[in-house]
């Protein structure tokens, strides 16, 4: 695939998934500079560590077999169980997707939300978001504007990153 179709390709998907190049920069952990480059075809190396961090959050490979396959995956479900590892109280993929649309967590569940929002695997992170989206018929970029709530009140190590 070649750097201009690839660049193409990431754009769509940030779109789709409601990001901006700025917070899908943070989340990647590089410049707005760098994903300038990539989404316009211009970066000049593709096989670059920074472009797989990209493509992994984002749920793309070089080939159409990465999303399909995310695609089919529970990220809500994920994201729920993966928060609720260290405590007595599960939290749901139903407490979850309540969380993610009204920026407010469960009583008694704050931990679990800044589990999440701390030690979640980022991609996971954005399954549950683009879930909950579709889910909720509601725009991404609304569920991002919610987490970055979530991430002022609970947020903790990788509080900027949400924002």
């Amino acid at each position: 695939m070649d750097v201009k179709t690839l660049g193409a390709k990431v754009r769509r998907r940030r779109e789709e998934l409601g990001l901006t190049q700025q917070r899908l920069a943070k989340l990647a952990a590089l410049s707005d500079q760098v994903l300038q480059r990539l989404e316009s075809g211009t970066f000049e190396d593709p096989c670059d560590p920074q472009i797989f961090c990209v493509l992994s959050i984002l749920g793309l490979g070089f080939d159409t077999v990465s999303l399909d396959s995310r695609k089919k995956k529970r990220g809500l479900w994920m994201a729920a169980k993966t928060s609720s590892v260290s405590y007595a109280g599960e939290l749901t993929e139903e407490m979850l997707v309540h969380s993610l649309v009204t920026g407010m967590p469960p009583i008694g569940f704050e931990p679990h939300i800044r589990y999440l929002l701390d030690e979640v695997p980022i991609s996971i992170v954005v399954m549950a978001v683009e879930e909950t989206a579709a889910h909720e018929n509601c725009p991404p970029a609304q569920i991002w504007n919610n987490l970055s709530q979530l991430a002022t009140t609970y947020g903790g190590s990788r509080r900027e990153m949400w924002e």
